[in-house]
């Protein structure tokens, strides 16, 4: 299980990332892929240049398998598990169709903006291909953003849909137009300290600082934690813009799960395997990890973007602690 957000720092700053919830990690980098580098797709014509991404991935068989992404234009897109509703189909006579581990560089690799992305979306049929025996098709749906907005894009039996999201959060099951109804019953939230509504007549006041917030989730269900990076997220306020990238990592961090926590099978526990931050006008990609806290980055623009050859940085899992003393 995962959360996603996008977040607006600035008129013309985007933050996106993610956090990975998993009992176990499948060997993720962080991997940037040049403007050269051939992605050859299962139905649709081959893309021999495309724009720039950097992203994590599992890099299979020399293909990027990512999870989330930003190209050199600022659109960003993550997929995120939502395996109770998500439904692909075979390939169609019409249309585009375009398997569920290609829809990242597809989407990414040829749309400059939110708004290109979901005209191409309108025609997209997500297929149920494997991308080979050992990785069957995930049961994803994605969160698709840049400065102008969010999309959720859900591949169910029914169809796939593509919803304005203008939280700027996604998590998993169950499917978006719940999750952000569900938001509804949380209007008396506030971040402010609450005023008596109780009773005009008797002498009620806070007694201690965040009560406006007594009724917000802190359980690690899908739901629980739409709620929670939602209130978090559109209640944040910078101090300064360069905090920016700290601010986001405590947004996501309000969602974390820690080992012991989420016991989803015997012995096996769910924890936030990393938690991303993409500046996505800058083309950085930051990231910790659950047992590295200090935060680390690569730049995409350090690198050959006019080549052919991916650049993997394996994720820095060890934690390093810096003594003052």
């Amino acid at each position: 299980m995962c959360t996603a957000a996008s977040y607006l720092a600035a008129k013309d700053r985007l933050y996106f990332g993610r956090t990975l919830d998993y009992g176990c990690s499948y060997g993720e980098s962080i991997v940037c892929v040049p403007r050269n580098f051939p992605f050859d797709f299962k139905y649709e014509k081959s893309m021999k240049n495309h724009y720039s991404l950097i992203g994590t991935a599992h890099v299979s068989d020399g293909y990027p398998l990512f999870y989330d992404c930003v190209n050199e234009k600022g659109l960003a897109m993550a997929g995120l598990n939502f395996v109770d509703n998500a439904v692909f189909h075979t390939k169609k006579s019409q249309g585009i169709n375009v398997a569920t581990f290609e829809l990242v560089p597809f989407i990414l690799g040829q749309c400059e903006n939110l708004s290109q992305a979901r005209q191409l979306l309108k025609e997209i049929n997500i297929t149920d291909d494997s991308f080979s025996e050992k990785l069957p098709a995930s049961k994803l749906h994605w969160i698709i953003s840049d400065t102008t907005g969010s999309l959720v894009i859900e591949s169910v039996s029914e169809g796939v849909f593509i919803y304005e999201n203008p939280v700027g959060v996604m998590t998993n099951d169950p499917p978006f137009p719940y999750q952000f109804t569900n938001l509804c019953n949380y209007l008396n939230l506030t971040a402010k300290t609450p005023e008596n509504r109780f009773c005009a007549g008797l002498p009620l006041r806070a007694y201690a600082k965040g009560m406006g917030a007594i009724g917000l989730p802190g359980d690690l269900s899908s739901e629980s934690r739409f709620v929670k990076a939602a209130f978090v997220l559109k209640n944040s306020k910078l101090d300064s813009e360069e905090n920016a990238v700290s601010q986001f990592f405590h947004i996501l961090n309000s969602v974390d799960q820690q080992r012991g926590s989420n016991e989803y099978e015997e012995g096996v526990y769910e924890i936030t395997i990393y938690t991303s931050c993409i500046d996505c006008s800058r083309g950085i990609y930051y990231y910790t990890t659950y047992n590295n806290h200090q935060i680390s980055a690569v730049d995409m623009h350090k690198e050959n973007l006019d080549g052919k050859e991916l650049s993997v940085y394996p994720m820095l899992e060890k934690e390093n602690i810096l003594f003052q003393n």
